[in-house]
């Protein structure tokens, strides 16, 4: 059995926040998916796009209610210098009219939901990690390889990430994923995440986190193995059997 939990020194520095995960089994790989549910999931990416920018009431980034409680947030912990929420990243490209584009069925999908809802969603591989997952902060030294990079990053000292047994596999909460449990498409388990820090978004994320579900078995063929929004009180929660 493996499982999600959201450790006190967390909950210590957002008592707040909220979580949002979708755990799904059974994923289709991408070349299961018919070509008229990419095609359909790319028209949905774009609409989402369009969507976003109803979120941006400043063309400063950094003005917009959606980024700045990422900013504030990203203040309470120890950063890697640069580093941002992985919504703020999504927003900019729009702002800057270069919209996000289509990846796979799987990424299509988390990032309809995020720019739709300007909220942060990843998504990991269940079978590729090791043991547990936690959101805690570490005490640093953690292994780290990053999408896309060939050398290590391991984490700093007082920064928040998801962690297992083997290391990191996403630093500075939600900025950087690592490629040793990035969804591939070959991934059949999938933990999917959404994140908010503003209890004022509450029914967003609960919107966020159904149509999350949704997608993932309309158009990827997954079944739901677990659908459920972590508090403070309740911080923690099965993903695999």
């Amino acid at each position: 059995m493996k499982q999600f939990v959201c450790e006190d020194s967390f909950w210590e520095l957002f008592p707040d926040a909220q979580i949002g995960v979708v755990v799904v089994h059974n994923m289709k790989p991408e070349d299961e998916v018919s070509e008229a549910d990419k095609a359909e999931l790319a028209k949905m990416l774009r609409q989402a796009n369009e969507t976003a920018d109803k979120h941006l009431n400043s063309n400063t980034i950094s003005e917009n209610k959606v980024v700045a409680v990422w900013r504030n947030a990203y203040q309470q912990f120890k950063t890697k210098k640069g580093a941002r929420c992985s919504i703020e990243n999504l927003l900019k490209r729009v702002l800057k009219g270069n919209p996000v584009g289509s990846i796979t069925p799987s990424v299509d999908a988390y990032n309809i939901v995020s720019l739709t809802h300007a909220l942060p969603v990843g998504g990991e591989d269940i079978d590729a990690m090791d043991g547990d997952i936690r959101l805690r902060i570490t005490q640093g030294g953690d292994a780290f390889l990053p999408l896309g990079e060939e050398e290590e990053a391991p984490t700093l000292e007082g920064e928040l990430c998801y962690m297992d047994n083997a290391g990191a596999i996403c630093r500075c909460w939600n900025w950087r994923d690592g490629q040793r449990t990035a969804l591939t498409d070959d991934s059949q388990k999938a933990f999917l995440i959404i994140e908010s820090v503003d209890p004022e978004r509450a029914e967003d994320l609960a919107a966020a986190t159904d149509q999350l579900a949704e997608l993932a078995q309309r158009y990827l063929g997954a079944t739901v193995f677990a659908k459920e929004i972590l508090t403070k009180d309740n911080p923690s929660m099965v993903i695999d059997e």
